[in-house]
């Protein structure tokens, strides 16, 4: 019964899929393009990883993201969801604003500010969605 119903959820985690694939596509666009020049000519600690492992390491990231997401708003019926998707919205979005402004505008000190707000953004995403469903926070951790 359980799987059938899933099942029949499959379009809303496509959906969810799909946004954060935009985010995905925008933000590839505006790294890519920094990368070979201004971002490769940055005095970057020793530990930071190299270009070729952000890629993989945010598909994974992204894919849990969206995974979280259709879990929570599996359990719509169950208890109200409506802050917790809100919540999850905006951190994408915000997610997506760090992007371009430290790959797009090049603004490391205004990405630096922006990215407080987007880590309070995930902080709230994460206990709201564990209060829905507590494997949909855990993934967002």
């Amino acid at each position: 019964m359980r799987s059938v119903a899933a099942g029949r959820d499959m379009p809303a985690f496509a959906g969810f899929l799909l946004a954060v694939g935009a985010v995905m596509a925008i933000g590839g666009a505006l790294t890519s393009a920094a990368i070979p020049g201004w971002y490769g000519a940055l005095d970057k600690p020793d530990w930071t990883p190299p270009d070729w492992a952000f890629a993989p390491a945010w598909a994974m990231l992204y894919g849990l993201m969206a995974l979280a997401a259709w879990l929570v708003w599996r359990r719509r019926r169950v208890v109200p969801v409506r802050h917790a998707l809100l919540a999850w919205w905006s951190q994408l979005a915000l997610n997506l604003a760090w992007i371009a402004l430290f790959f797009g505008l090049r603004q490391p000190v205004l990405a630096l500010a922006e990215i407080v707000v987007l880590l309070g953004a995930v902080a709230a995403t994460t206990v709201l969605f564990h209060r829905v469903r507590p494997l949909a926070g855990a993934l967002l951790l």
